[in-house]
């Protein structure tokens, strides 16, 4: 098992408010946490910096892998709760950063198992083969306006992608003082690929260019590709990635 990670403050913004944490965690176990940002005056990438330090640290220090799957599934989302406390607290200290807040999701990954969690609309994508056939399936689902959108049979996913308010998530880290991760478990073979992403990737992308690139390029190489591809897309927002090769 390796991970790869990279974010890139795009082409057309003037500060990255993206930060992705990925590491190691033994031989055949490891965990990241990516989160994307929102506010001005940088307070988007302090809320972003802030939610990743404080899950990657509860991360190091509690991870073992002899836990049970409860006791991982309580690890990520306490996690995630206190990263919540946390960034809310300092929004409402603060006038000039009330607006302040960070999607993220986050997984770890060991025993053939992947537990993810997730907030607003950074995603998490399992790439595997199925009879010999390249697939892509989307983990995650959205925290936004326009998933709501497409869920009550208003939009198709294609307007969606055009939406004057398909920027607009309905759940962020320190948002509100209370926040519910979604939260799932995935079985995870060798040759297996679990890819952590901003919207800056999806956003601006399409699902099955990302499937095309995860099989064609060298997994050592795809965090560059897949921010590249983005970036020729127009790079439009900062772009962040992780990808985790089983």
């Amino acid at each position: 098992m390796k991970v790869y990670s990279k974010t890139d403050i795009g082409l057309q913004r003037e500060e990255n408010q993206d930060t992705v944490w990925a590491e190691m965690l033994g031989e055949n176990a490891c965990a990241a946490v990516l989160c994307d940002g929102m506010g001005g005056e940088r307070s988007g990438g302090l809320a972003s910096q802030m939610a990743v330090d404080i899950i990657s640290k509860r991360i190091k220090e509690s991870f073992s892998d002899m836990m049970n799957r409860n006791s991982v599934r309580n690890l990520l989302i306490t996690a995630v709760i206190a990263a919540n406390s946390i960034v809310y607290e300092t929004a409402q200290k603060e006038a000039d950063r009330s607006v302040m807040g960070t999607t993220c999701v986050a997984a770890i990954v060991f025993g053939g198992c992947a537990y993810i969690v997730n907030v607003g609309d950074s995603r998490a994508y399992h790439l595997f083969t199925s009879d010999e056939d390249e697939c892509i399936r989307q983990i995650t689902r959205d925290h936004s306006h326009v998933r709501e959108l497409i869920e009550r049979g208003e939009i198709t996913e294609e307007e969606a992608k055009t939406h004057p308010k398909r920027n607009k998530i309905t759940r962020a880290i320190g948002a509100d003082s209370n926040v519910t991760p979604d939260y799932f478990e995935l079985d995870i073979s060798d040759g297996d690929k679990l890819l952590l992403c901003s919207d800056g990737l999806t956003s601006y992308g399409d699902d099955m260019d990302i499937l095309d690139i995860c099989f064609e390029v060298p997994c050592e190489e795809l965090a560059d590709a897949l921010v590249r591809y983005a970036n020729n897309n127009g790079g439009h927002d900062n772009v962040s990635v992780v990808i985790v090769d089983v």
